[in-house]
């Protein structure tokens, strides 16, 4: 008897969250938020700083080393018109990729003024074209600075974090809307490659401590790197997940990593991804056979993983591209009951919010 597999909607992603349930802040510690152990059912309700304790001698963690970017910049056009950049990538040179709110969008060659929004000073930019082509959401500028600086240190002096937009803060005319809380928090203790607008939020409940008692345990650690994008908040907007089209980032694998890899499989470890954006790069490379490129892998479920045997990784949005990864990677059914207990136990959802330990599915073959 053979059993064909079930083709899953928009729909099918969709449940009831609670308001309440969206994180806003961080928790004091970052080790001491919630960790629901979702790796059988019933789960079990545990602390971060337990995690080790789940780990065996041998395995393998893959973080994701990238750097959020002060990526979101407050400017004015030559004709006094606000805007506001979002700059998704740094390209060679002074020239940046960026999303642009703006009344009226200005043509190429114009100039704009760009100020960080309430501090003083700033920087100009010219308005190069559409990319990657002249239909393209994007804008590409030239960055100019007083002393020739480069786009990263003009982000750095004049930009803020693009918290996600379901993070409210307070941005009154008379203060600043970076909070020092988020300059700290929103980005992991490891962080090292500058060039994301979002963090990988799974790695940021790890601090110091959480990372001794990995090494202690025997579990090894290794990096990648992907730039998370804006286009991981944009919604799904088609029924049809095979009409929707995946948004594309950029992504490195060392070869200390690769080498971490064959070495774990060699000894019999299990490879342990923090966060789904690890999960892509992983799984990109094992696919595609890249080791460095953008990746617009579409996870969902009836994808064959290669690479990943447990994740961590926090609580997605309803109907969300993570949603349908986490699906496939541990069973539909068996996530919406994990997402059912975490509503009712009241876990903290999103970038600020808990995490789960998540296990691969077993492939149980069908009989003909």
């Amino acid at each position: 008897m053979s059993s064909c597999p079930r083709e899953f909607t928009l729909s099918d992603f969709d449940f009831e969250l609670p308001e309440t349930l969206i994180a806003q802040h961080p928790t004091a510690v970052r080790s001491a938020s919630r960790l629901l152990d979702g790796r059988n059912l019933p789960p079990t309700d545990r602390i971060f700083r337990e995690l080790p304790d789940l780990l065996q001698p041998g395995d393998l963690l893959v973080f994701n080393d990238t750097k959020v970017l002060k990526a979101r910049i407050f400017g004015e056009k030559a004709s006094g018109g606000k805007l506001e950049l979002l700059v998704e990538r740094v390209l060679t040179g002074n020239e940046v990729v960026a999303h642009m709110r703006v009344s009226k969008k200005p043509l190429p060659g114009a100039k704009i003024h760009l100020c960080g929004g309430l501090r003083n000073g700033g920087f100009d930019a010219e308005l190069l074209g559409r990319w990657p082509n002249e239909d393209g959401p994007l804008f590409r500028l030239a960055l100019t600075g007083a002393q020739g600086e480069t786009p990263y240190e003009l982000m750095e002096q004049f930009g803020h974090l693009p918290l996600p937009p379901y993070i409210e803060r307070q941005q009154d005319s008379g203060a600043d809307p970076d909070e020092k809380e988020d300059s700290e928090r929103y980005q992991t203790v490891f962080a090292a490659q500058p060039g994301a607008v979002a963090a990988p939020t799974a790695a940021l409940h790890f601090d110091e401590s959480v990372l001794a008692a990995l090494e202690a345990k025997g579990v090894e650690r290794a990096n990648v790197t992907l730039h998370v994008g804006a286009g991981t908040f944009q919604p799904v907007k088609t029924e049809s997940l095979a009409e929707h089209q995946m948004h594309s980032e950029w992504y490195d694998i060392p070869l200390s990593t690769l080498a971490a890899l064959e070495r774990c499989r060699q000894r019999g470890g299990r490879v342990v991804a923090v966060g789904t954006t690890t999960v892509r790069t992983l799984e990109s490379w094992a696919k595609y056979g890249h080791i460095t490129g953008n990746t617009s892998i579409f996870i969902t479920p009836g994808f064959e993983f290669q690479v990943v045997d447990l994740l961590v990784t926090n609580f997605h949005l309803p109907k969300s591209t993570l949603m349908m990864l986490v699906s496939a990677f541990s069973g539909y059914e068996k996530i919406m009951a994990l997402y059912r207990h975490a509503i009712a136990q009241h876990y903290r959802f999103f970038s600020y919010g808990d995490s789960m330990l998540l296990e691969r599915k077993s492939e149980i073959p069908t009989m003909p």
